[in-house]
């Protein structure tokens, strides 16, 4: 009798369930990269719940005409609280979002906080909108991508998906990787190089050659907190400089103005030399 190899089940650290009139939309993603590796192995689940299965009358309607008039039409409470409920019984309760403009704005921490949730159910929203009692009555919390509007919440899931399942342990291969990275401590990430060492006159900086790990640690904390400063100093508000890095901001400030001197030195000597005829 041949014997059946026992082959272990893995409970996914994050189960997402996607509510959507447009499943079919994650279809590449779900399956591509470290992403899908991530899901055939396991580590994360993904889940889809179409409200159109839960839509109204023959024709399955899940959108009505707004109160007060207007433009477009709006999508309405009963099939998400419906689809909702559907996947509550199939697979248990979960932390609902409402993916929306009007949510707050997703951050690296926010991200952190949901990739400790085992289940987030993700409610895309579509056409005009949707009635308001979708995100005050049945979702937990709104969340936003951006300061902008988007035909559908497919895409800002998508967003969410990918931003979380990088910090679950496992998915990028490296655990270092996630902590380094833009936003994981409040700074950018510092700049990096590859080879070749010179491209089209641009070289790679020698102290990433010098082969002193502290060294370059070190180079690489101080281009972080200054990238940081030149690129995003709204950053600065939410976790301030360390000693540290005031030094190297006052030091930065002070080439800067020296450089600046010599730029307007060299500006005026240009302008006050003969001009040759």
């Amino acid at each position: 009798m041949r014997r059946v190899r026992n082959v272990p089940e893995f409970t996914p650290q994050v189960t997402f369930e996607l509510v959507t009139l447009f499943p079919e939309m994650f279809d590449g993603l779900l399956t591509a990269s470290l992403l899908g590796k991530a899901i055939a192995g396991g580590l994360l689940a993904v889940e889809r719940t179409n409200p159109r299965d839960f839509g109204l009358g023959r024709h399955r309607s899940v959108d009505d005409t707004p109160y007060g008039g207007g433009p477009g039409m709006i999508l309405r409470a009963e099939p998400m609280a419906a689809a909702l409920d559907a996947l509550t019984t199939a697979r248990g309760p979960a932390h609902k979002i409402l993916l929306t403009p009007q949510g707050r704005l997703l951050d690296q921490a926010k991200v952190r906080e949901l990739a400790a949730r085992p289940r987030i159910a993700l409610v895309c929203g579509r056409y005009e909108g949707f009635d308001d009692r979708v995100g005050s009555v049945l979702c937990d919390e709104e969340l936003s991508i951006g300061d902008y509007v988007m035909a559908g919440g497919e895409l800002a899931a998508a967003v969410v998906i990918e931003a979380v399942a990088r910090l679950i342990p496992g998915v990028l291969g490296c655990g270092l990787s996630a902590e380094d990275e833009s936003f994981s401590n409040g700074r950018l990430e510092y700049p990096q190089w590859t080879r070749p060492a010179e491209f089209q006159g641009h070289t790679v900086p020698a102290v990433l050659s010098s082969g002193d790990h502290a060294v370059v640690a070190r180079w690489r904390r101080r281009e972080s907190f200054l990238r940081t400063v030149q690129r995003r100093p709204d950053l600065l508000l939410k976790v301030p400089p360390t000693p540290e890095e005031a030094r190297w901001h006052s030091e930065w400030l002070s080439q800067a103005q020296i450089q600046g001197t010599n730029d307007a030195e060299a500006s005026d000597d240009s302008v006050s030399a003969p001009q040759k005829r």
